[in-house]
């Protein structure tokens, strides 16, 4: 029973060691140069590392965003927060129907570095929180695991 708990305790620690909030000063120059030339004159927010990606938030067209590069500096994607009505026709229903018990959280638009665009619906029932991923017509495509961290407020 013991060895059960451990390995379960040892799970969920490398779960919340996978982002690593870091400093300006910590963000290889490759890195920031690439977001800088990518987003010219764009202010980058708080940077994550994320294995062995960075993610930058940034408000761009005043809308939340954030981008992944690679440790080259090579852009992987962008996220941007969009209205629930601007997902894909079917989207909202289908997280309603399938992920009961769960509130509908955020919205975003994802666009990777090949221009295809993915949406997520961020479902959230107390502490708990997952991402279901749809293609571009509204198609599901993965949920991703259970997180739990602080409540969201309305």
């Amino acid at each position: 029973m013991k060895t059960i708990l451990t390995i379960a305790a040892a799970v969920l620690v490398a779960g919340t060691v996978n982002a690593q909030k870091l400093n300006d000063k910590d963000v290889p120059k490759t890195v920031s140069d690439a977001f800088t030339k990518k987003y010219p004159g764009t202010k980058a927010g708080k940077w994550v590392k994320e294995g062995a990606d960075f993610e930058v938030e940034f408000e761009l067209n005043k809308i939340e965003s954030s981008a992944i590069f690679d440790a080259t500096g090579t852009f992987k994607e962008v996220e941007q927060e969009i209205q629930k009505n601007e997902l894909p026709k079917g989207i909202a229903e289908y997280c309603t129907k399938t992920f009961t018990g769960y509130k509908f959280d955020e919205a975003a638009k994802i666009t990777d570095n090949k221009g295809k665009v993915t949406y997520e619906a961020e479902m959230a029932k107390g502490k708990e929180h997952f991402d279901a991923l749809f293609d571009d017509k509204g198609n599901f495509i993965k949920k991703s695991d259970i997180e739990k961290g602080e409540e969201k407020k309305d």
